[in-house]
């Protein structure tokens, strides 16, 4: 189960490297796209949570390395959230 990384910049123009324990983010992420910030953040959990899932069926445990990516997601996107027409970048997935 191959780990990902999916690069995006984030609306404050900071560009951000996250982790994926697997390929299985690739569903729902693909270079080039541009996505609201709500849309970016309910895609992510919903990834991350599924590539925990994976993990947890293979080794038996979930992944906290993909809860705590998830965590850093929605505690960036809380404080950029009063901004309006706010978009992220995805800039690679790979």
């Amino acid at each position: 189960m191959p780990e990902k990384r999916f690069e995006v910049r984030w609306p404050d123009g900071e560009v951000e490297s996250c982790y994926s324990p697997s390929s299985v983010i690739s569903q729902y992420f693909r270079a080039g796209q541009t996505l609201s910030l709500d849309e970016f953040v309910n895609l992510s959990e919903q990834g991350l949570k599924h590539a925990s899932k994976r993990v947890e069926e293979t080794y038996g445990y979930a992944c906290s390395s993909a809860m705590d990516q998830l965590s850093r997601i929605q505690r960036k996107a809380k404080r950029l959230e009063a901004q309006d027409a706010l978009q992220v970048h995805i800039i690679s997935v790979g």
